[in-house]
Parts: structure tokens; C-alpha cells; sequence
């Protein structure tokens, strides 16, 4: 095996990736396959582009912003390479390499751009250092995998202090804000963040455990982009000293301020060459990643999956729309991969939920979900634990309503590979 040519191991992989996709299989292996053959694969690759690596991480709303700078990017010019899927590891980037690389080896690309968790990243940048790095926020999210808040934030500590060229920082999120002084010297730090009005909104993670809300914060650094107000799907940000006015058509308040995040790190990257004209027109056009407010058609009927992890993000979620416009079911699964421990479902407010109630609850954590609206006094329809089952009674008892599903990580998956068997989903592998 060591004596393998990179060509012939790269080929090996290759084959393996596409027998493993004709066979169902996960998009990771082939990934595995490469750190076995050649083990410098990806810092190998990622090192020929031009513009470098760019490592997107934070607790929260990795996928979508990921996404959005991807987009925002290709709209600048730029040939963009990015893990589709989010899979985290090392090997999960090996994967998408090979998926996107010609037979004779290249990779048509400028630039990468790669969503990574806090516990993944840290691996990461032992072997590839980022150019630029986009952290947003540390919240309560499966610390049964990654132990304290403070832990996370010294995971991501760790990712600033590997980066080369810029770390792009949430000014409004105090842990990520003290990330800033292990910066190391010659590497440019950058911040986006929200006007004082909308500050309330969008509160750190002490300020929701503690139901304080932060009016005002003193001594705050000038942020490159900041949200400044929104109305539906219009936003108005300041860029640069001045402002600018877009249009945000994604399920979901929070993305409007993600839309901030990576409007920030597309002008640390492209930084005098930026055409702002065409950053603010490409925001339009963003679609939802898989699962996060992606919108599926179900005979002629909307449904959308909405995945939730943490208090943050589930009460934003909620916040979004009028319940009395949607069918509500919650699906809460308590695998690995969504975190063991649930007890964080006690600390959202669902009282918006009242009057409409939910009409269906599932996953393997489906009777403590519905425990948990019954102590805000909210009626559960049906409460089924098998997902298929569930899946069915909520789309035969939607009542004609346009759908929406949270669900956790697990759950999420599980609806778009049973809802494949009816309509169009798109393929993530």
C-alpha cells in the first residue's frame, strides 16, 4: 500500500466512492479508504487553492451560513469547493474531495469552503490551516458529546488560533467576543454583529438561561456588517459604513442574522474586490440547506423540515411564524448524533404553540416531548413513536394547512428518506 503512486491511490478512492453510492452506502467511507492509502490526501489538495480554506464552526447555524458563503462567493466570481453533506470529520472532507475531482485529479476550485463542528475542527487544523474562519456562537448544544460551554469555546479558541488570514467573530456572543485575544499576531480580526434594537431578540447564551435580555453592551468593536432591522424578509445591514438593503427568502429570523455572518466573511475574503451590488443581489436567491427550513411539495401541499438542537435555536424557530398557518409536528430522537441528553427541551418556550397545539409528536424521545408541551398546557393530536406511522397520520390530518416538522438531527434524516417515496427530495449524498 505504501508503495502506491497518489494517482492510483486517488483512483482507488474514487472507485470506492462510486461503488459505495451505487450501493446506498455512507458518504464518509470512501474518505476512510484515503486516510488509510494516502493519509496527507486533503492538506495536500486544499493547499493548491489559490485563496485558501475558509472553516465555518459554531453551535449554531453551520450549514445554512456555510451555504450562504458559498453562494455569496460563487456570486463574487470565485469556483468554490465546499462539503455538501456537513460531514465533519477529516475523512468526510476526503470524501467530497474525490466526488469533486476530474479522473486526472483536479479539483476545478479556488477556494473551499468547509462547515466543521467544534470537536471535528480542532482535528482539522492539525492537519490543514484555515485562511479565514467564521465562529458564531457557543450555546448549550449536546454537551453530553463536548462537556461545558466553556469546553466548546476553547475548541474553537483553538480554530482562531490556527487560522492565517482572518478570523471573522459574533461581537454579540460574549465567548466567542473573548476569542479575539488568541488571535495570533499578523492574522486580521474581523466582527459582524446586530444593531441595539435587535439585540433583545437574538440573546447570548447566559442572557436566555438567565431570562435576562441585554438591552445594551458597552465597548463593543466595530463590526464589518451588522443587521441592523428586518420586516419580513427584508433586511437592512450596515456594510462597510454605510447602508445596504437585501432580501432574505429562508424559513427563520435567526438566518437573517446568518445572512450577516456570511456577508462578513465574503468581504474578508474578497476585501477591496468586493462588488457589494451583487453580494446584496445574491442574497435573494439562497435557498435553504437540507433540513433547515428546506420546503418539500406533498400533494400540492408545503411541508417544511426545520431542525432544531438547542434552546437558541428552537425558540427562533418557533418565533418565525404564526402557528395558526401551520400543521405542527415535533419529532425528537435522542441518538448520538442529536445528543443524548433532551433535558434542554424543558428550557424553550412553547407557549406560542396554545392555541393551535401540535397535532403530531414522535421519535424515540416521543412521550417526554409530549410530556413537555403538557406542562405549557398545549394539546398533543397523537403521539406515535414510530416515525413512518407518525409521518403518515400528521400528512393524512394536516387538514389542507401548509406542514412543519422539527426534528432533531436523526429525525431529520429518517423524514426525507421516507418522504423520497413520494415526492422529490434532493440527494445530499
Amino acid at each position: 500500500m505504501k508503495n502506491m503512486s497518489r494517482p492510483i491511490t486517488r483512483l482507488i478512492g474514487q472507485g470506492v466512492r462510486y461503488a459505495t453510492k451505487l450501493r446506498g452506502g455512507g458518504s464518509a467511507f470512501p474518505g476512510l479508504v484515503m486516510e488509510k492509502l494516502h493519509p496527507n490526501f486533503v492538506p495536500e489538495e486544499l493547499a493548491k487553492l489559490p485563496h485558501g480554506v475558509i472553516v465555518v464552526s459554531g453551535t449554531n447555524g453551520k450549514t445554512t451560513t456555510t451555504k450562504m458563503v458559498v453562494q455569496l462567493l460563487q456570486a463574487q466570481g470565485l469556483k468554490v469547493f465546499t462539503n455538501k453533506t456537513g460531514s465533519n470529520f477529516v475523512r468526510g472532507v476526503a470524501a467530497s474531495l474525490l466526488a469533486e475531482m476530474s479522473l486526472t485529479g483536479k479539483l476545478d476550485a479556488d477556494i473551499a469552503v468547509l462547515e466543521l463542528d467544534e470537536a471535528h475542527a480542532v482535528h482539522f487544523v492539525k492537519k490543514v490551516k484555515p485562511h479565514y474562519a467564521l465562529l458564531l456562537n457557543v450555546l448549550r448544544d449536546q454537551l453530553d458529546r463536548f462537556g461545558e460551554i466553556d469546553t466548546t469555546r476553547k475548541m474553537l479558541t483553538t480554530v482562531a488560533e490556527a487560522t492565517t488570514n482572518t478570523v471573522v467573530l459574533n461581537r454579540e456572543d460574549p465567548r466567542i467576543l473573548s476569542i479575539a485575544e488568541h488571535v495570533k499576531t499578523g492574522t486580521h480580526t474581523n466582527y459582524f454583529g446586530l444593531s441595539q434594537k435587535l439585540r433583545t431578540m437574538f440573546p447570548s447564551d447566559d442572557e436566555m438561561r438567565s431570562q435576562q435580555r441585554t438591552s445594551t453592551k458597552e465597548n463593543l468593536p466595530e463590526a464589518t456588517v451588522t443587521l441592523n432591522d428586518f420586516n419580513g424578509t427584508n433586511a437592512t445591514f450596515t456594510l462597510n459604513g454605510h447602508t445596504a438593503q437585501g432580501k432574505i427568502n429562508l424559513y427563520g429570523v435567526y438566518n437573517i442574522y446568518n445572512a450577516a455572518a456570511a456577508m462578513a466573511l465574503t468581504q474578508a475574503v474578497m476585501g477591496e474586490n468586493l462588488n457589494e451590488e451583487k453580494l446584496i443581489e445574491e442574497l435573494q436567491h439562497i435557498t435553504p440547506a437540507f433540513g433547515r427550513g428546506e420546503t418539500l411539495n406533498i400533494n400540492g401541499q408545503t411541508l417544511q423540515l426545520l431542525l432544531v438542537k438547542n434552546p437558541s435555536g428552537f425558540r427562533l424557530s418557533l418565533a418565525s411564524a404564526d402557528a395558526q398557518d401551520y400543521a405542527t409536528m415535533i419529532t425528537i430522537n435522542d441518538q448520538y448524533a442529536d445528543g443524548r441528553d433532551v433535558s434542554w427541551l424543558w428550557d424553550v418556550d412553547f407557549h406560542s404553540l396554545q392555541t393551535t397545539g401540535v397535532n403530531t409528536v414522535s421519535g424515540t424521545r416521543a412521550w417526554d416531548m409530549a410530556l413537555r408541551l403538557e406542562h405549557d398546557e398545549i394539546t398533543t393530536e397523537h403521539v406515535e413513536e414510530n416515525l413512518t406511522e407518525a409521518l403518515e397520520h400528521f400528512i393524512k390530518n394536516s387538514h389542507g394547512k401548509p406542514m412543519r416538522i422539527f426534528c432533531t438531527y436523526t429525525a431529520m434524516l429518517a423524514i426525507r428518506k421516507e418522504l423520497s417515496k413520494i415526492t422529490n427530495v434532493e440527494d445530499i449524498s
